[in-house]
């Protein structure tokens, strides 16, 4: 009754390979790229928002300020509206633009040509300027700087 037996060496299963991932590898992947991208769009958003809302304050401030000469508005008109661009557009399309470029830059927001040819050309040159223009009329200047500003919201 000592027979031996007819048994086989035992065979392990080949190793588990690191490709293709589980389908739960798959899936936190599309969780993690949808994540980033939805932060990332509501980053843009916020900033957006918060960078027209700042812009839209200082508009009011400008406009009850009584201590402001027309230059110093004029000046501060310019800066604003520069401040906007940049932040709700990319830095490299705005912030090179000088001259008739930025002035047809902001003719883009708004019916017509108000910043190329209208009461809107003296942004271009305000920040160089020693004394304010003569026929500027700064109320006009601020609502046409108003309307280009809610025309960024959309």
């Amino acid at each position: 009754m000592n027979e031996a037996l007819p048994l086989k060496d035992i065979h392990l299963p080949a190793e588990v390979s690191w490709w293709p991932p589980a389908l739960g590898w798959w899936l936190v992947l599309l969780v993690v790229v949808v994540a980033l991208v939805c932060a990332w769009w509501l980053y843009k958003k916020l900033t957006r928002r918060t960078a027209i809302k700042a812009a839209s304050a200082l508009l009011v401030d400008i406009k009850q300020s009584k201590y402001n000469d027309e230059l110093n508005t004029l000046k501060q008109l310019s800066m604003c509206l520069r401040r906007v661009s940049i932040s709700v557009n990319p830095r490299n399309k705005t912030a090179g633009l000088t001259g008739k470029d930025w002035l047809e830059y902001l003719d883009q927001s708004v019916d017509g040509t108000p910043f190329s040819t209208g009461i809107g050309r003296y942004l271009s040159e305000a920040p160089y300027r020693q004394t304010a223009p003569e026929d500027i009329e700064i109320d006009d200047l601020i609502e046409l700087c108003e309307c280009w500003l809610k025309r960024q919201h959309q």
